[in-house]
């Protein structure tokens, strides 16, 4: 009885609104449109300057003189001189990656590096190589990865796949472009070995409670090559080599690049900057 109560009164309610407008409504439950006022009538009632805001000023950023050169806010993780930035991942010592030409090439006996510092939110440049005559087969050739986010377990993290995927056949989730084992990017935008490669990175970090649980999920817009390829793409948790992905709490965290022990030549990286958002 109470609920059919409640039943008529929310609908004696909703009459009084619709018998309110000026549009009669047909039989039956009224429209939307006979309920809420509609966008073009209040939009009849405003001034201009009723959507003119003068605050906040947005503070000046001054772009690269070039298109990937660094704005002038950003942060300098390799600007082709030193590694001051990096650590090896497995003990924290200065990064034992030669430096040559403006140019960082992957030291696989050393083992991957990282950052030394943490972050959060953030859009990323980093260009990369792949050796003329590069030899090898799907995961085998060139292979390396740009560890978004490192979560303090070994190599364990979000990983944006670097691969030699200009001709070379490999399972889609681990081509280049590719979030490791979770997403299979938008198109292949490969240029051939030898040239350099570019990824811009648009990376959401997920947020935890403070039980552990999962507040809201990692997101990753990737470009490569100027060629959107990971379209705010939702993670499932970190990239597993074997596994189902899953989120382990866990703050803002170091970004890594992975020395894999493929077989390959090593690969090369250079002009590595990120934005704080």
């Amino acid at each position: 009885m109470r609920a059919r109560l409640t039943s008529l009164l929310a609908f004696s309610a909703l009459g009084a609104v619709v018998a309110g407008c000026s549009h009669s409504a047909p039989s039956g439950a009224p429209s939307p449109s006979a309920i809420a006022p509609a966008a073009s009538s209040r939009s009849a009632q405003m001034k201009p300057e009723d959507t003119e805001f003068w605050t906040p000023v947005p503070r000046v950023v001054t772009p690269g003189a070039t298109y990937g050169a660094p704005p002038s806010d950003a942060i300098v993780l390799f600007g082709g001189t030193d590694m001051n930035e990096w650590v090896q991942m497995k003990d924290k010592s200065p990064a034992q990656w030669p430096v040559s030409d403006g140019v960082v090439t992957v030291n696989k006996k050393a083992g991957s590096i990282e950052t030394k510092r943490s972050f959060n939110n953030y859009q990323l440049h980093i260009e990369w190589r792949i050796p003329e005559g590069i030899t090898g087969t799907s995961q085998a050739r060139g292979n390396s990865g740009v560890f978004l986010a490192t979560i303090g377990r070994g190599e364990d993290g979000y990983e944006l796949q670097v691969l030699d995927s200009y001709n070379n056949a490999t399972y889609v989730t681990g081509q280049a472009g590719s979030i490791y084992k979770q997403s299979v990017p938008l198109v292949n935008a490969n240029r051939k070995p030898g040239e350099w490669q570019q990824y811009d990175v648009i990376w959401t970090a997920p947020v935890f409670n403070a039980d552990g649980s999962l507040k809201s999920p990692a997101y990753v817009t990737a470009f490569f090559n100027g060629v959107l390829v990971q379209n705010h793409f939702q993670l499932r948790g970190y990239t597993k080599y074997i596994g189902i992905p899953e989120y382990v709490p866990h703050g803002p965290s170091p970004i890594e690049l992975q020395a894999h022990g493929d077989p390959s030549a090593p690969i090369s990286y250079r002009n590595i900057w990120l934005r704080e958002l």
